[in-house]
């Protein structure tokens, strides 16, 4: 029941944040949702960091990384959220930003992932 509790917790902090950067970022009805891209590169950033020093150093038990990891960046980031800004994208014939935020969302988000366990090896 502490997991749920945990993951809970860190998945409305990481939603509320999303929210206010979705807010903030998405400004315009059409072209590329730019709070949406920033939330998931950045998500997928923090969930590198987090499980790099999870796996390096045991420095965070598996509480933290329930809270931080799975709920937190489950939270912040979201897959169904992209799916539907494509969907949009699509709906109103913008296949250039379609393409451009699908190919930038998939490439950073690895990328942000890997850098992130890469930079634990500098930081711990």
């Amino acid at each position: 029941m502490k997991s749920v509790l945990l993951v809970f917790v860190g998945g409305g902090f990481g939603s509320v944040a999303r929210f206010l950067l979705g807010k903030m970022l998405n400004n315009s009805p059409d072209g590329i949702p730019f709070g949406t891209f920033f939330a998931n590169v950045l998500g997928s950033l923090l969930i590198g960091l987090i499980l790099g020093f999870a796996a390096e150093n045991d420095a965070l038990t598996e509480n933290h990384t329930l809270l931080l990891a799975t709920g937190f960046c489950g939270g912040f980031t979201t897959f169904s959220t992209f799916a539907y800004e494509n969907h949009i994208l699509l709906k109103s014939g913008d296949f250039m930003s379609f393409a451009l935020y699908t190919i930038a969302s998939f490439v950073m988000g690895f990328l942000a992932v890997f850098l992130g366990m890469y930079l634990v090896k500098f930081i711990a």
